[in-house]
């Protein structure tokens, strides 16, 4: 179990804690500097799927890695899905390829990462209600339309769905940086609310 950073599992690595952050999902961008024909793209490639009066892109599919890319007329592609920075370019590198290889003079510019979404589990339950009560500047707890509460961070932009089971969903993350830098902070918050078991 404690081997699966090596087969390339998703894994981040551990808050002094204990507590391991799972990567999610990674979005990124990727501008290819050259116009593309939708249609003919949809035509010839395995994976795609273009509907024009839905959507103004193509949405095609590699499986190694697991991803999907949104491609647009004007070049930009947004890529989804990814675990890790390094598959998301190395997914955006493959559609950009895909591309390529249909005679479209596909390049590899700006890419970006725009959101990275992580979880973990730090394993014991909060009191949101007493979390929101004392840093309502930051959060949004409102039970009976969700359960979680959404905190924002002031500094990094990042956004934490916090739940009461001890289960955190960070996003808004540019890098895995971001993701340890945002738990470091709301680490020492969460164990002041931490509810003790009667």
């Amino acid at each position: 179990m404690a081997d699966q950073g090596s087969q390339g599992k998703q894994l981040l690595s551990r808050h002094p804690s204990g507590v391991v952050f799972t990567i999610q999902n990674v979005v990124s961008t990727v501008n290819m500097d050259c116009k593309l024909d939708l249609k003919t793209i949809a035509l010839l490639a395995r994976n795609s799927e273009y509907n024009p009066k839905r959507f103004a892109a193509i949405i095609m599919r590699i499986r190694e890695p697991k991803t999907t890319a949104l491609m647009f007329a004007s070049g930009q592609m947004v890529c989804t899905g990814a675990k890790s920075e390094q598959q998301s370019k190395l997914a955006a590198r493959k559609f950009a390829r895909i591309v390529q290889k249909l005679g479209f003079p596909a390049k590899f510019k700006d890419f970006k990462i725009q959101n990275m979404l992580s979880s973990c589990d730090i394993k014991f339950p909060i009191r949101l209600e007493g979390l929101s009560y004392s840093h309502d500047a930051f959060c949004s707890y409102e039970p009976e339309i969700f359960p979680g509460l959404i905190y924002r961070m002031r500094q990094s932009k990042m956004v934490l769905l916090i739940f009461a089971s001890g289960k955190i969903i960070l996003t808004g993350a540019k890098s895995e940086d971001d993701t340890h830098a945002a738990f470091e902070n709301i680490y020492p918050v969460l164990t002041e609310f931490r509810k003790i078991q009667q």
